[in-house]
This record gives C-alpha cells, structure tokens and sequence, in this order.
C-alpha cells in the first residue's frame, strides 16, 4: 500500500486502497449493540484475501506435524464429534485504526469491528490429545484455505499458538454461527474460534493443523500482528484483547456527521463491555468528555467470553455533550482516554466519544 498521504488533508484523506478494503469488509452498526447475540449479517466481518471455494463434502482437515498419530478428518466425522455451543465476542485487532494521527493505511475501522455470536462446534483439546502430541512441541499452526500476497510474498492465511493456549479448553473448531451453518464470508465449511484473542487468530476455511516442534516465522505471525511504536522497535505481538467498552448511541442521527440528536430528560444509556484478558470488573460512563465518570450498573455476563451489558440513567440537559464509557477488567486493565500510537494501528482501545445534541 501507499503511505499515507501529506498535507494539511491528510488526516482526513483515504487511499483507495482502504477504500477498496472498506468495500469488502464491513463493522457492525452500532445500533446492533442491543443484541445479547449479534445477528450474522451484522457482525463484524475482515477477509484477507479472497472467500475461497470450499464444499463441505469434499473438505479435508489435516492434523500433523509433531504428532505420533497424524490424522485426515472429514466434516462428517468432525460432526460426529462432541459439539458445544459458546457465546464469544470476536473484536479485529485493528478497531479504531482510523482514530490514530497519522492514520496508518489499512482496513480504516473505526469502533465497530466487533460482534458477538453463539459458535458451535468440537473442542480442539481432545484431537490434539488423541494425536499424541511428541515431546519438544511449542505451537500449534492453523492454515487456512485462503491464498494471496502480502508483504511481498504469497502466501496462505496461517497462525499459529502457544501450545498452552490451543490446549485451552475453549478453542473450538467450529462449523455453525448462531445455530445456522458458516456462511461462506465466516469460514464455510469450518474455522477455528480462539475466545479472548483478537480475531486474527480464529483462522477461517481451516484445512490444516500442524504441531510444530518451534515457533512459527510465517508472515501473518512475524510479518504483521506486531505493535512497533517507532522503526527500530522490534515489536510486540498482539494477542489478546484490551478491555472496551462502547455506547449505543442515544437519540436519531443526522446522516453525515452522525452526531446524535436527543430531547431533554431522562433517559438510560446503554452498552457493551468486553476484554480477552479478563472479565469485565466495572464500567464508567462520562457526559462531560471524560472530565468526571460514574459507576454503571453491569447485566448478567452469557459466558466468560463474551461482552457483558451495562446501563447508565443520564438526565439530559440542553446543550452539546460528549459521551464517553470505559472499562476496566478484574486483572486492573483500565481503557486510556486517548489511544497509544503503533504503526499497524492495532489494539487501540481508547475510549469512545459520542457526540450528543439535546434539545427539545
């Protein structure tokens, strides 16, 4: 891609290779931060390269590398398997790249790569397990079915794990999205589901599962999902997700700007909250731009891996006001009120601003 653009516009310029990405890719709205589960066309959705061709009868998983007992799955005895079902909340690495100044040139999410859906399917452990994992092995890699080039080289979508994560109970191979089968944008026939880490790592269209006897140097591990916050930083990667919190937006929009229009009066505030590293502790709601915070009232949480829903009485006077929310998990983890720079825009968690006119 091009680097960013010079100027007095160039904080607010797009390439046209992120509006090329913008096109094939899409947030959730907002508004959708009413559902405990997001509907599927509604959530969140990034696709690297392109949705490749995939008939789930034909389909092939393999398991190999550091195993005593490598394996060809089908999707029928994959199904045939123990299935569980899991609300997860699944947020891309990159959400709110477009907040940071210069604005690295990407996928241009703002808040909204996020959602939250019931995955169905068969926990990773158990295969891993019955393969027979040799001694020495350190990660375990997921292919997907995905090609394209990026950083120079072609490549396949790869990642891989730590072996103690993939060994979590919760990672899943997964086959349905909120009871229905994968579309094929969310990884038909089959993909991987890692709750509490950023999305990257849920590889879609998986085909292959390799144990591996030392760390993974594929492009998607070393090439990219790394926070540098200048040129010779070497990097840190990203793994699992930093506490957020967002507001459903009150009142109506105007159509452009978005800025929200409300009457005066009471009215409750609601939202969702999440974090991959720990559940949510607490949520602080500001009316004032973050000037001075009050506690909200917290829902009841669907599982440990997804968001949870707060809610804040806010008596609206006339005027203009910047509403903001932030969260804080039980491990201490608080949102900043303004987003630390890296140069692949990722994990920026910063609080949200939502400007609010009230007026009768």
């Amino acid at each position: 891609m091009h680097g960013q653009p010079e100027g007095e516009d160039a904080a607010n310029s797009i390439t046209m290779e992120e509006l090329q990405l913008a096109a094939r890719n899409h947030g959730m709205p907002l508004e959708a931060l009413r559902y405990d589960v997001t509907p599927v066309g509604l959530h969140y959705l990034l696709i690297h390269f392109d949705i490749p061709e995939a008939d789930e009868r034909t389909w092939r998983l393999e398991v190999g590398g550091q195993v005593r007992a490598p394996r060809t799955l089908t999707m029928e005895e994959l199904r045939r398997r123990p299935a569980v079902t899991v609300p997860v909340t699944m947020e891309c690495a990159g959400n709110g790249r477009a907040r940071l100044d210069p604005r690295p040139v990407s996928q241009p999410w703002l808040e909204e790569a996020v959602g939250t859906a019931e995955w169905t399917g068969t926990p990773l452990r158990p295969l891993l397990e019955e393969a027979g994992i040799s001694p020495g092995a350190v990660e375990v890699l997921f292919a997907g079915a995905d090609r394209g080039v990026q950083g120079g080289l072609e490549q396949d979508y790869e990642r891989s794990l730590p072996l103690d994560e993939a060994m979590r109970d919760e990672v899943l191979l997964a086959w349905e999205i909120n009871g229905r089968p994968l579309p094929p944008q969310h990884g038909y026939p089959l993909r991987l589901v890692v709750p509490g880490w950023y999305g990257m790592t849920s590889v879609k269209w998986l085909r292959g599962i390799s144990v591996l006897g030392e760390p993974f140097t594929g492009y998607q591990q070393t090439g990219s999902y790394l926070i540098h916050v200048s040129q010779d930083d070497p990097g840190v990667p990203v793994t699992r997700m930093a506490p957020r919190s967002l507001l459903l937006p009150p009142g109506i929009p105007e159509f452009e700007s978005r800025e929200r229009f409300l009457a005066p009066g009471r009215h409750q505030l609601r939202g969702r909250a999440w974090s991959g590293r720990a559940p949510i502790a607490a949520v602080e709601v500001s009316t004032d731009g973050g000037g001075s915070w009050q506690p909200a009232q917290l829902g009841p949480r669907q599982s440990p891996w997804s968001w949870v829903g707060w809610s804040f009485v806010w008596e609206a006077t006339p005027g203009s006001h910047q509403l903001c929310s932030r969260a804080t998990d039980e491990a201490g983890n608080t949102q900043p009120l303004h987003p630390p720079w890296n140069d692949g825009g990722y994990a920026n968690n910063a609080v949200q601003r939502v400007a609010v006119t009230v007026r009768p």
